[in-house]
Order: structure tokens, then sequence, then C-alpha cells
């Protein structure tokens, strides 16, 4: 059997400035490189035209297609990650496995679990810091703890940059691969079809990048870069836009660090990851939960026009405008006091960037109950919202263009009482 090492792909579909890969293909056995489509994940997902799933496919395919011009190619496996392993163990002496870090809890446990086999094996197992720029415990506290306020964190995150050199990795340029041709399954093959959505360009101009702190807010402009899910399933490197902000725009430079800060909350509060707000004591909310009211903000039909253009445009492209994404999650809490994590597990079913930490992490700051939050008082007024930020109703009439029809349902339920409501609900909860 051939000695080799197994590139393991996962969050980082790219062949450019990929870390592990780098440090695979600089290593003296030809590299491997596989993809394994994990049914404990897949299983998990009820609709079969799940876009995600089309995009990473979509992506291997160019992935492959670009291995391939390098002498090698790119294996595609359909199992259980260990037993996907084992099988490989079977066909080639496996020397070395080398992947990049993975931080949400079902993936530490897997890993831990490749990780264990491999060695037992004598197999050296190496896993690589790529997704993010900083991590686990590389920006702490004067008191080494982590940080769960956004600004201080950022403030360190930033003096870090400064001291250090942001590297990249030239693993595009190495042809250490093994000489190999394997079929590539199609989306059918692994069961699933086409979602019919629009994937965004993965290029993007420097002047949205510049004009971000002006724009970003308006969700009627084609004014952000989309760049949500490719930094998601790592087609483009997390590095590389860091350097592109750098000089432009503290703004957009911000955006990307919230999610460095989002991923240190998720590695050092491993409970998030259970359904517990990161606050307990908001765990003690007693939600209403109305199933009516909670179909009706997910179909876009709570008569408040600029909560149901966000729930349209998520339903129909994938996608959501952030300021938008605040307004919906502040709606579904706040004025239909249905419970966080309702409205986390509908967005992790339709957005095309789904990202576990992100995610929870937006949630629970509408919720109050996260770190750094929005503080529970806050009561998101949609009219104003709209006055500010769509005053020219061009999203809202994108999105709902019958929001003036006599057919187009009334509010949902009353601005003012909802947030009396809220108010006293949260203030019997937190005593």
């Amino acid at each position: 059997m051939k000695d080799i090492s197994v590139f393991w792909f996962r969050r980082d579909l790219r062949l450019k400035d990929n870390v592990a890969l780098f440090e695979a293909l600089s290593q003296d056995y030809p590299v491997l490189p596989i993809f394994i489509f994990d049914p404990s994940i897949l299983d998990k997902l009820s609709n079969k035209k799940d876009a995600r799933v089309e995009f990473i496919h979509q992506a291997l395919k160019n992935v492959k297609a670009q291995i391939q011009n390098r002498g090698g190619d790119l294996l595609i496996c359909h199992d259980k990650p260990l037993d996907a392993f084992k099988t490989l163990s079977q066909q080639y002496s496996i020397k070395q496995i080398f992947t990049n870090h993975d931080y949400e809890n079902y993936a530490i446990q897997r890993d831990a679990e490749v990780k264990s086999w491999a060695e037992a094996q004598g197999i050296i197992f190496q896993s690589k810091k790529d997704q993010v720029i900083f991590e686990k415990n590389e920006v702490l506290t004067g008191q080494n703890t982590p940080y769960t306020v956004f600004t201080p964190y950022s403030r360190k995150w930033k003096e870090k940059l400064a001291a250090s050199e942001l590297s990249t990795f030239d693993s595009e340029n190495l042809t250490n691969y093994l000489n190999a041709n394997f079929e590539f399954p199609s989306l059918e093959h692994i069961g699933f079809q086409p979602s019919g959505l629009h994937f965004p360009a993965i290029n993007f101009s420097d002047d949205i990048i510049r004009q971000y702190q002006i724009n970003r807010d308006f969700p009627g402009l084609d004014a952000t870069s989309r760049m949500s899910v490719h930094l998601r399933f790592g087609t483009v490197s997390i590095r590389e836009l860091v350097k592109r902000a750098l000089g432009k725009s503290e703004t957009w430079l911000n955006e990307l660090i919230w999610r460095d800060f989002y991923f240190n909350i998720t590695f050092h509060f491993p409970h998030i990851g259970q359904g517990l707000a990161f606050r307990k004591e908001y765990d003690r909310m007693n939600w209403r939960n109305n199933e009516q009211e909670f179909e009706a903000w997910k179909n876009g039909q709570t008569g408040y026009p600029i909560v149901d253009a966000g729930m349209r445009e998520l339903n129909q492209t994938g996608f959501m405008h952030n300021r938008v994404r605040m307004i919906v999650a502040s709606f579904l809490v706040k004025h239909l006091l249905i419970d966080w994590r309702w409205g986390e597990a509908y967005f992790a079913e339709r957005l095309l960037d789904f990202d576990f930490s992100a995610n929870n992490g937006g949630w629970q700051w509408a919720a109050g109950s996260g770190c750094d939050a929005a503080p529970y008082f806050r009561v998101f007024n949609p009219y104003l919202q709209t006055q500010k930020f769509d005053k020219d109703l061009t999203y809202i009439r994108k999105w709902v263009p019958e929001f003036q029809e006599f057919h187009y349902p009334k509010p949902i339920v009353d601005h003012e009482f909802a947030r009396k409501r809220v108010l006293a609900a949260y203030k019997e909860a937190l005593g």
C-alpha cells in the first residue's frame, strides 16, 4: 500500500491560502485530499433542496478541477468520518492526517474521535488554525479570562494584529498530490436536489468596503459584500478579507472581528451549544410561543412590512440583510414573546450563511440573554426602523409589493401593547 498524507476539507473549500493544506503539501508524502459528506449532519436536513448542500457540492466541483490541474484528485466520501478513515486505511498506508480546526461541539467530539483512532494506528493527526485570525486563548483579558464584551475584545484583537504579521500560505502553488482518479458523485447521489437559489459571487468591489460605514444599514441598497456564505464554507480566506479591510474601513473590519468574537464565545462557553441562554437567568422567561403567530412571522404575514420583507427575502433567497435580521429577531422575541430558540432554529434551516456561533450570538443579542446583548428593555419599533433605514420603501416594495393593498394583513399585534407586555414579562422572569 502506498504511503500517503490525507488532507481533510471541511469549512475551508479552497486551495488558496489554506493553512493545513499548505502544511500537508509541504511534507514528503503525496497528499490525498478528501471531503466527507457526514450523514450525522445531512440526515438532520429535512429539506432535500437545501441550498447549502448544493453550495458545498459546487465548491467541491471547483476544488476538484483545480486539484486535477495540479496532477491529483479529490475523493468524496459519504459516510461517518471515523468509518470513512477506517475504510481509507484499508486502501492506503496513511502516515498523516491534516485538517483545520472547527469549534462547534459536534465538530470537537468528531475530531477527538478521529484523532484518537489515528494515534492508536500510529498516524499523526494535525489540526491547524485557518478560519479565524485569533482563536481559543489567543485574545484574553488582563485576568486571563475570555472577553464577553465586544468593544474591549476588538481593541485587544487589533493590538494583537498590529503586533504580529498576518501571514498567508501559498498552498495553491504546491503540487505534491497523490496521482489518482475518482468519481464525483452527483447531488442526487448524496440524497439532495438543486435548490434553484442564486449564490453570490466571490468577487466584490473595494468601493463596498470603503462605503460600508455609510451604506451598510440600508437594505434597499446593494451595499454589502455578501461574503458571509463564502466565509462560512471557506471558499474565501479570512486573512485575505482582513488584508482588504485594513486601511479602507474600520467598520467592515469590525464585522470580521465579530465573527472571531462569536467563535471565541462558542469555544469558551459550550453551554450555548446545548440550547441554553448565555446568561442563564434568562432561561426563566415565560414565553407565549403562539404557533399561529410563529407561522405568520415565518411566512412574512405579520402586517409589519419591514418584518415581512425580511422574512420573504430569507425564504426566497437564503439571505437577509443584517439590519433586517435584527428587526425580525427583535419582533419575534419582543413583539410576539416567542422563544428566541424558535427563531434561531428557523434561521439555521433557511440561512445560506448559517453559522452556529454568529446565529446564536445574533439571536441571544436580540433577546437580551447573550454576551454584550441589547438590554432586554430595548424594543425595536418597526415603524421607526422603516423611517430610518427604508424611508423610500425601496426594500419593502421589492419584497411586499401588496403592503398598501386591502388584502395585506393588519398588524398581528399593536406595537405599544407588545412593548408593555414584553417588559412586564422580562421583569417578572428576571426579578
